[in-house]
């Protein structure tokens, strides 16, 4: 069901499957007191608009506007939107997004091996429910 949400509002599509991805958005959720940030499953029909292919699952992926984010930039916009001392990582955006692209790799290719991976997609309690959403959007930029 697709729900309204604010075009500008940031919107994080993570892999349901994935211990360490479910364990971010959960990481998100406890630092993002605004309750700007919204979330959906890249397993999702919400996803296919930004993710094609083989890349479907390799990345997260950070949605403002009509900007698509990916694998590190993604992460660290994330950071500088969170409360507390998160937005301090953003400084890593001057490393060049090739460089740092390859430490997230890494982690991503990695991420079932370590962490393990669920049988069921996750899903968000009652009280989270209302910022996880599908949606649509015919115009986005890829970054």
């Amino acid at each position: 069901m697709t729900q309204p949400h604010d075009s500008d509002a940031p919107i994080i599509l993570y892999d349901d499957v994935c211990n360490l991805c479910t364990e971010s958005v959960q990481f998100v959720i406890r630092r993002d007191a605004r309750k700007q940030f919204r979330f959906a499953s890249l397993q999702s029909s919400a996803a296919d608009n930004y993710i094609e292919g083989e890349e479907r699952l390799a990345s997260m992926v950070l949605v403002i506007g009509n900007q698509v984010h990916r694998q590190s930039t993604a992460a660290l916009l994330t950071a500088k939107r969170l409360d507390g001392l998160w937005p301090l990582l953003s400084v890593f955006l001057l490393i060049p997004r090739p460089i740092r692209d390859v430490v997230y790799q890494w982690a991503a290719k990695h991420r079932y091996h370590v962490l393990g991976k669920k049988e069921h997609c996750w899903r968000p309690t009652p009280e989270m429910a209302d910022r996880f959403i599908e949606f649509e959007q015919s115009t986005v930029t890829r970054i």
